[in-house]
Order: structure tokens, then C-alpha cells, then sequence
């Protein structure tokens, strides 16, 4: 059976909680820390090893805490949900800002991952409810790529500031205690959605362990859905390819930084931190036009398959060539292809998550987003301790082009086939 044409993109009414769901992306973003991440923990004397310890350590507990989470905001209110969350990411800053050891660096790491996995798939379950109630189902991919654009834009303005206050400071840490600002804001942001936005909550005639069983119950039906396992495998690969291998592009920032013949006259760090912090900025600028440009590329394919199976194997190449020209000594095209892995992620993200929810039971969005991002977890775990270890032993070019090579082959078995007419699981009382 061939592709069935997909409906044609219609105006959505950009309304006050258009702008709030743009806003909480736009705050959510502002984490000054994110390009300086992996150059903090170098500076505090860590290997690549034991960074990848430290990225694997955060989505193994990012992972067994999704689908409670999911649960929790599908049963217990998802608004309530996501102030836990912020909560939680406030308290790993003061931890990052404070720490000097290995083990603390690891606290503050299963704090973050805390915030992360109450946080992942309830928003997005919050959008797609929101679109439902609206009639604006087949607007999905426009939608959240317009929100997600946001984020985006919040990304780039996060690391010019990022940039300056390292330059200012002359240290990594502060930027932790800057960036609870914003997520203090986002909080109370939160706070101001409409309660219809909760999703399903147990009534008087409904105990709690009810709502959670029939939940659950729904969310084994979709899993045992094998399009749904594919679509959610073939998202989470990518995604988890990037986030595990994303952070690697500041050290290679920094040896591009010392090679360049500019800003001759600032010692390595203050260079550093210009040159993060402009590149960054203008990457994020970038990928916020992809996110929002990702309705348009879906809407010049018959469906969404073929497109995520293209920029699968295209986000992976890059990085695969990127590794290459990192180990033969040229940061400048290293970079520039690496920057290709963040630009394809927003580009096929916004696709993605339409694709998975278009083919799971719609009374366990929030679980079954969860899952996916479970998934992407599994994948960045795993990922990033052996990217980690690899690059402690052979250096981080070889390392990214062994990794690469190895995600590439697990793509093959995980391409996407045509697509065909979604189906989702009905649940029988």
C-alpha cells in the first residue's frame, strides 16, 4: 500500500496560550550553562570517560523515572507535574554551582535527570491536548515547530549571554546560578495554564490506583502496537545519537578557538568564550528556522516516513565525517559538519513526535511521550558512555567516527517503512 497524502497545513490562531506554550520554550532554553557544559567539567580536571559516566548516569535515571512521571502527570495533573520538575532543576544548579568532586558533579546530574523526566513528554502532551480540544490535530508538525522554534531563539540568546558572563567572570560556574532565573520565571509561567490543559484527573467515583491502572493499561495497548515500537525506535535513535553527542562540539569549539589567528590578545579561555558563545548563538538562530521550517519539509512528502529516514542517515553522516576531519587535525570543517547534527535534529524533531503520536492511544499522550523520551534515554545512555570511552582511548575524532559508524548500522534496522493510514489502539472497558 502506498503513501496517503497528508492534509494540506491550515492557519492556527496564534492566541495567548500560543504565546505562553512559545514563552515556556523560549525561558525553558536560557540555560546559560548548556555551551560550556563539557568545558566545565574539563575544567574540573574530569576525562572524557568520566564525563561520559556522568552523561550516561543522567539518562539512566532519566529513563526509570519516565514513566512514573508520565503516570503522575496523567493521572495527579500534568501543571503540578512540571512545577516538580522546575524545582528539581533549580536545586541540581545550586549543586553544579557548588561542587568540586566527582560524586557531587553525579548528585547534581540525578537532580537534573529528575527535572528532565518529569518534564519531557508532559509538555509536549500538554501542546497536542491543546490542538485536539482546538480541531487542530493535523497541524502538529506546524504547531510544535513554531513553539519549538522558540526554544530555539532562547538558545541563541542564552549563549551570547552565556559567552559574556564566562568572559566576565572568568569561570564556568556562576552561569549555573544565572540560569535558576529564568527557570524561576518558566515556574510560575506554568502555573497560569488552563486547568483543562491537566489532563485526565480521577473523579469522586474514580480512586487514584484506578486512574493509574486504566492508564497503564492503555499504555501497554500502544506499545504492543509494533508501529509504534518502530516510529518511537527510529525517533529515539537520532535523538539520542544528538543528545549524547551534542556536548562534544565545545571542546572541538575550543581547539578552533586557540588555532584562529583573531583575538590574539585574550588569553585561551576569555578567546574561548567569544567564540562558544557567537557560534552557539548563531547555530541556535539557525535551528530555530529549521524546528519551524520542519511543517514545510513534512508537507513536499506524501508522509512522514521518508523524510525521518532521510535526515536520519544524514544527521549521522555528518557526524561521522565531522569525527574524520577532527582526527586528521582540522577543526574548521570538524565544526562546521558537527553544527549539521544540531540543524537536523530541530528539523526532524517536530516530524518526529507527530509521527509517534499519531500512532499511540490518545488517553496516555503524556505516558506514551514519556516512553519515547524513555527511549531516547536508553539510546543517549548507552551512547554517550561508549562515545566517552572511546575518545579517552583514541581520541575524540576516532571516538566520534566509531560511534557514528555504529548508529548508522542500527539505523538500517530501524528505517521507517511507507507509510500507510495511522492506527492507534482502542481500549475496551
Amino acid at each position: 500500500m502506498g503513501d496517503t497524502p497528508r492534509a494540506r497545513p491550515g492557519r492556527f490562531e496564534r492566541n495567548l496560550q500560543y504565546y505562553k506554550f512559545c514563552a515556556y520554550g523560549f525561558l525553558k532554553n536560557l540555560r546559560f550553562y548548556e555551551p560550556f557544559l563539557m568545558l566545565f567539567f574539563l575544567e574540573k580536571g574530569l576525562t572524557f570517560a568520566q564525563i561520559g559516566v556522568l552523561y550516561a548516569v543522567r539518562e539512566v535515571f532519566i529513563n526509570v523515572s519516565e514513566i512514573p512521571s508520565g503516570l503522575l502527570a496523567d493521572t495527579l495533573g500534568r501543571r503540578l507535574t512540571m512545577v516538580i520538575s522546575f524545582v528539581a532543576y533549580i536545586a541540581a544548579f545550586l549543586i553544579f554551582y557548588s561542587a568540586a568532586e566527582f560524586w557531587v558533579l553525579l548528585l547534581a546530574m540525578v537532580a537534573y535527570a529528575f527535572g528532565d523526566a518529569f518534564r519531557t513528554g508532559t509538555h509536549k502532551a500538554m501542546i497536542f491536548d491543546y490542538l485536539n480540544s482546538r480541531g487542530w490535530s493535523a497541524l502538529r508538525t506546524h504547531y510544535y515547530g513554531h513553539t519549538r522554534a522558540w526554544s530555539q531563539r532562547g538558545a541563541a540568546v542564552s549563549a551570547l549571554i552565556a559567552g559574556g558572563l564566562v568572559f566576565w567572570h572568568r569561570s564556568y560556574a556562576p552561569i549555573f546560578l544565572f540560569t535558576i532565573i529564568p527557570y524561576v520565571l518558566d515556574l510560575i509561567l506554568i502555573m497560569t495554564y488552563p486547568r483543562n490543559l491537566d489532563g485526565p484527573r480521577h473523579t469522586s467515583d474514580k480512586t487514584v490506583r484506578d486512574e493509574f491502572t486504566g492508564v497503564l493499561r492503555s499504555l501497554i495497548a500502544s506499545m504492543r502496537n509494533p508501529a509504534a515500537l518502530r516510529a518511537i525506535s527510529n525517533q529515539a535513535l537520532y535523538s539520542g545519537y544528538y543528545k549524547a553527542c551534542k556536548d562534544y562540539l565545545q571542546p572541538m569549539l575550543r581547539s578552533l578557538a586557540i588555532t584562529l589567528p583573531i583575538l590574539v590578545m585574550l588569553d585561551n579561555q576569555e578567546r574561548t568564550a567569544i567564540i562558544t558563545g557567537v557560534v552557539y548563538a548563531l547555530l541556535y538562530a539557525v535551528t530555530a528556522v529549521a524546528s519551524s521550517r520542519s511543517g514545510n519539509l513534512a508537507d513536499r512528502f506524501s508522509g512522514l516516513a521518508r523524510p525521518l529516514n532521510v535526515t536520519l542517515f544524514a544527521g549521522i553522516g555528518l557526524g561521522l565525517a565531522s569525527g574524520v576531519f577532527q582526527h586528521l587535525g582540522i577543526p574548521v570543517l570538524a565544526v562546521v559538519l558537527y553544527l549539521g547534527i544540531y540543524v537536523i535534529e530541530n528539523l526532524r524533531k517536530p516530524m518526529g513526535i507527530t509521527y509517534v503520536s499519531e500512532r499511540m492511544e490518545q488517553q496516555s499522550l503524556a505516558s506514551a511521550l514519556s516512553v519515547e523520551s524513555q527511549a531516547e534515554t536508553l539510546f543517549a545512555a548507552g551512547i554517550a558512555l561508549l562515545l566517552g570511552v572511546l575518545s579517552s582511548l583514541f581520541g575524540l575524532g576516532a571516538g566520534i567516527m566509531l560511534v557514528s559508524g555504529l548508529c548508522l548500522v542500527l539505523g538500517l534496522l530501524l528505517r521507517l517503512p511507507a507509510d500507510r493510514t495511522p492506527t492507534t489502539i482502542v481500549i475496551e472497558e
